[in-house]
This record gives C-alpha cells, sequence and structure tokens, in this order.
C-alpha cells in the first residue's frame, strides 16, 4: 500500500486509504465473528540481537493492526535457544518498542514461561506415536531428508516403540546424554514436497545455562515446535509473520491440529519483509560488522538498528512514518533508503530547533562594525512553528562562516562571498569581502570585510543580494565534535559482491567524517538526543558521549538528498 492506494467512502467525498491485506483479512473475520471477533496479534523477537529498522516495521504492523482493531498485542521473546540469547538483548528490544510508543501493558511473555506444557505436548506425541527420538547426527538427518523433487530416506530409528521413545527422552531431559548425540523429531512424511515436514526435529540437547531458566532444562525446543503452541497458549488470532515463514505454515498447523483439542486455533498470515536499499539486514552480518570492529557497536549510527537510528537522531514518528508509506505487501521488493530519509527529514522540519552551526571555519573580520560591541538578534527558533517563539544570536566584529563559502575567483552563478562581492549574513546584515589572508601555505585564514549597518535583518532595508550565510560569533562560539554519517555502504545492493568478495568489500569508506565546528552558544547545555537543525547543513543530533566540556554531534541526514552527487551516479 502506498498514499496513491485510495479509495472513495460511502458518500464519495472524502477519499481514504485502501485496506491493505491483513486489514480486509480482520475485517472479514470480525465480520463473520471468527475467534468471537478478537484481534489479538503479538510480535515475538528472538533476543539474540538487536532490533533493525525491518523489526520496526513488524513492531509497527502488529501494535498497529491491534490498536486500529481495539484489539491486544503481545510481546513475546522467543527465547529457545540459550546459547545465543542474552538479557542485554531482551532489554535493548524493550526499550526499543517503548521508544517507537508502543506498549504491550501487562502482555509481557516469553516461550521460556512455556517450557513446562511444551515438554508435556511432546511427551503426548510420543504416547501417540507421533513423534521418536533419532540417535544420528544433524548432518546425517539434513542428509536423509533429500531434496523436494524425491523422497527423503526414514531413519532407521522412526519405528521404536512408543516406550524406548518415551525412556529415551526423559533421558533426554535428566542430562544423561552430551550435546548433538540424540534428538526428539516429529514423525510426519518423509516424501512431502515441503522439506519442513519430513520429519522435523522438536527438541534437541543443550547443556547450556538459559537467561531464564538457568540450568533447569538441558533439553530446548526448536522454534517451528515452539512458536504455534506459544500463540495458542496466548490467544493470538493473528499471528503475522514474513514470508519466509510462508512454507511453514503447513508444520505450524500439523502441530496445533495434533496436539490441541479446542475448536479454536491461531492463524499464520505472511507480509513481505522490508529490504532496504544500501543496507545489509542479516543479524549474522549484523553481527559480523559489530564483531569485526567494522562499526562501533549495535548502536553506531550508521547501522540499521533501532538503537542506531535513535543515536543518529531519527525519531519514532519519522520511523512509524516510514512503515505506513512503505505499507503492507505479499510481494518482496527493496524500498530506496531515500525514503527513510525523506521521513525523518519531513518529521524534523516541523519540530527540530534552528542553530548556527559552521563545521570549516574561516574567520571574517567586519572592520568598520565598532570593537568590543555585541548585538543580541532575534532569530526563528523554528519558522515551521510558530508557537516556537525566538532565540537570541549574538553578532559581534569577528565572526566564522564555512571556508567554501568564500572563493577567491568565483564562477558567475557563485552567489556566496568573493573578492568585492556581497552577501547577507542571515539574520543580520550585508557584508562586503574587501580583503583576505594567506599563511605561509597558501591558506586563507582572514577574510576582511565591511559591513552596511542600514541593512539590518527586519529594518525595512530594501537592499537585496542573492546570497545569505550562516555563521556564528569568535567569541562566542562553543567547539565542537561533529561526527558526519552517511551510509555504510557505497552500492545499492551490498549483498551482491564481485566474485572472491563479500559484502563487506561494498563498505563505504567515507560513512564516516569528523571535524571540528563552531556552534553558536544557545546551544549550551543541550543534552544527549536533542535535534537540532543546522541551517544551511542538515539536522542534527547530540550524541551520548556529550559531556559538560564537550559537545559531540551526529548528522542525520542532510537538508536534501545529496547522496547521487556523491556516490557519481
Amino acid at each position: 500500500m502506498n498514499d496513491n492506494d485510495l479509495k472513495k467512502t460511502g458518500n464519495g467525498q472524502e477519499p481514504q486509504k485502501a485496506l491493505n491485506f491483513l486489514e480486509a483479512i480482520i475485517e472479514e473475520d470480525i465480520r463473520n465473528a471468527k475467534n468471537e471477533g478478537r484481534v489479538h496479534t503479538r510480535f515475538p523477537p528472538e533476543p539474540n540481537g538487536y532490533l533493525h529498522i525491518g523489526h520496526a516495521k513488524s513492531i509497527c504492523l502488529n501494535f498497529g493492526l491491534a490498536e486500529k482493531y481495539n484489539g491486544r498485542c503481545n510481546l513475546r521473546f522467543d527465547d529457545t535457544n540459550p546459547t545465543k540469547e542474552e538479557e542485554e538483548y531482551v532489554q535493548s528490544i524493550m526499550e526499543d518498542v517503548r521508544w517507537l510508543g508502543f506498549d504491550w501493558e501487562d502482555r509481557l511473555f516469553y516461550a521460556s514461561d512455556y517450557f513446562g506444557q511444551l515438554y508435556e505436548w511432546a511427551l503426548k506425541m510420543i504416547r501417540e506415536g507421533k513423534a521418536y527420538v533419532d540417535d544420528q547426527s544433524a548432518d546425517l538427518i539434513s542428509e536423509q531428508r533429500g531434496v523436494p523433487t524425491r523422497p527423503g530416506t526414514e531413519s532407521p530409528f522412526r519405528k521404536r516403540s512408543a516406550e524406548e521413545n518415551m525412556d529415551l527422552f526423559l533421558r533426554m531431559k535428566n542430562g544423561e546424554f552430551p550435546d548433538g548425540t540424540r534428538v526428539l523429531r516429529a514423525k510426519i512424511d518423509m516424501a512431502s514436497p515441503n522439506m519442513h515436514m519430513r520429519d522435523p526435529v522438536l527438541y534437541r540437547i543443550m547443556h547450556a545455562k538459559h537467561h531464564r531458566t538457568g540450568s533447569k532444562w538441558c533439553i530446548y525446543p526448536m522454534y517451528d515446535y515452539a512458536h504455534g503452541q506459544s500463540d495458542y497458549l496466548e490467544g493470538i488470532t493473528h499471528s503475522i509473520c514474513t514470508l519466509e515463514f510462508e512454507i511453514h505454515r503447513p508444520l505450524y498447523e500439523w502441530f496445533l491440529d495434533n496436539i490441541i483439542d479446542t475448536d479454536y486455533r491461531p492463524r499464520q498470515y505472511e507480509f513481505a519483509r522490508l529490504n532496504l536499499s544500501y543496507t545489509v539486514m542479516s543479524k549474522r552480518k549484523l553481527l559480523e560488522l559489530v564483531s569485526g570492529g567494522y562499526v562501533k557497536g549495535w548502536s553506531d549510527p550508521r547501522m540499521p538498528t533501532i538503537s542506531g537510528l535513535r543515536r543518529r537522531g531519527y525519531t519514532p514518528e519519522s520511523i512509524r512514518m516510514f512503515a505506513e508509506r512503505v505499507g503492507v505487501a505479499k510481494r518482496e521488493n527493496v524500498i530506496d533508503v531515500g525514503l527513510l530519509e525523506f521521513c525523518v527529514r519531513e518529521d524534523l522540519n516541523k519540530k527540530a530547533p534552528r542553530i548556527f552551526a559552521v563545521l570549516d571555519p574561516v574567520k571574517v573580520v567586519i572592520t568598520n562594525y565598532p570593537e568590543g560591541k555585541t548585538e543580541d538578534l532575534d532569530l526563528d527558533v523554528n519558522p515551521e512553528d510558530p508557537e516556537a517563539g525566538s532565540r537570541k544570536v549574538p553578532f559581534t566584529r569577528e565572526i566564522f562562516i564555512e571556508r567554501d563559502d568564500f572563493m577567491e575567483n568565483p564562477p558567475a552563478k557563485f552567489f556566496r562571498l568573493g573578492p568585492g562581492r556581497e552577501v547577507r549574513l542571515k539574520g543580520a546584515y550585508i557584508i562586503k569581502c574587501e580583503d583576505f589572508i594567506r599563511d605561509e601555505q597558501g591558506n586563507i585564514t582572514e577574510i576582511r570585510c565591511t559591513y552596511d549597518p542600514e541593512t539590518r535583518s527586519g529594518s525595512g532595508s530594501e537592499r537585496k543580494v542573492k546570497g545569505t550565510l550562516h555563521w556564528v560569533s569568535v567569541p562566542h562560539a562553543l567547539d565542537a565534535e561533529v561526527r558526519l554519517y552517511d551510509r555504510l555502504f557505497k552500492t545499492e545492493e551490498p549483498d551482491i559482491a564481485e566474485e572472491g568478495k563479500d559484502y563487506k568489500d561494498n563498505l563505504n569508506p567515507d560513512s564516516l567524517t569528523v571535524v571540528n565546528g563552531k556552534i553558536e552558544p544557545g546551544v549550551k547545555g543541550a543534552t544527549p538526543y536533542e535535534k537540532f537543525q543546522f541551517q544551511r547543513l542538515g539536522y542534527f543530533c547530540v550524541d551520548p558521549d556529550t559531556t559538560g566540556n564537550k559537545l559531540v554531534f551526529n548528522r542525520t541526514v542532510t537538508l536534501r538528498e545529496t547522496w547521487s552527487k556523491i556516490s557519481g551516479k
């Protein structure tokens, strides 16, 4: 769905967005009083890494549908693999969901809450001859499954008696066998064209400490076994997954049909996962970027993680706007990362205070301005927000401007400062370049100008010039470390690499540039995650590395799309 997918209301007057396919299913279920008209969804992350922008779409979808249809949404951690799961990830996921603006209220669950019940159901399947213990290695089991076009080979242990299977499974639970020596498998159909139905593994032996249950268990259920039963136990009506789980759905339903004796069933639906240009979404690859030192942790502002986007200066509103604009589809596609950048620009334009910051400063001396004089100029905090008011900005004889706002020999359409040229200093006066000074290396170190005192902004002066520059008063300027973040990858599809190379060879060597800038004094005392528009430069966020004596800013996004020029497209 996108903004063009509109339909008329009953009176033909007011346009409204068309229903996406999930909304259409839910509304049909409500009309038919399916599940008593209830809508109950869940967001079920595995706590084995930090959430990324793709998870944000799923969060917005699951919680958003529940909100739209007066339903409920659970947060459930599918914590079935203790070797990869950590409490750190649990806490980060809860923080991310809250930050996005969603509340699971008292509905926080874990798959580990159900380990006892899942174990009892496994015993039930063993007793009924629907599950058996297999002594073969994982590699051999995988080999025997074969390929979809021809039947697999049955395990030599498939015909074990229920009594023998029960004995072995109890001994597996009691810790009598080493890791990898036995598994419990469902007995379904080794000839099924769906590989997931070829006697899938239900339990494996893992002598590992679980972040919640400790050492109580040494057998752990597989995700496919735990997932549908957890949905059932929580009363989920619409179990929404990404498309790669579509082929798992028959197994999801087989477990429920062979375990549950009630009429109620959760139902699984699949939608296309989010794929973003210039981005990798694989947890494995993101972990490799972190552990290999290619980025500075999971919250590095170049990462597509929610914590990375938050640190970079993205707002929850911008990410929710992005999720809404992307919509819900059944077919995989790649979304241009420019849409995500557009959404944050749209949001920050309405709310970010404007300030002056000079990132590559060169000093300007206004020779006819009185020495020692300071004027406090009134400038808008945000012209898009009439209630934001104004701010005081000091103006003095010496100011900083951007080095590239001056050229010794400017071309005709260079509407900035040059010898004999005039520009307006935003919110202040028109100045004219009279001279400039170089150091021994030939670098310009000072520009000498005069000003027209009759041209102060707001004074009613009718003099016009084409160029307007931002500036910062030299004696009032605050020092700041400014981190200019750009896209982490230089190619649109970083997963596609030349022969003999991998995705890391597509990393953008210029994804981070650090400069020392000068900032207007009004930002003194700014706290981490505060957001500003550096006028003419872009949107920036105060980084948590900021201390009492050191200001650190991250560039969130430029004022307009510049990547096509940077990347040579």
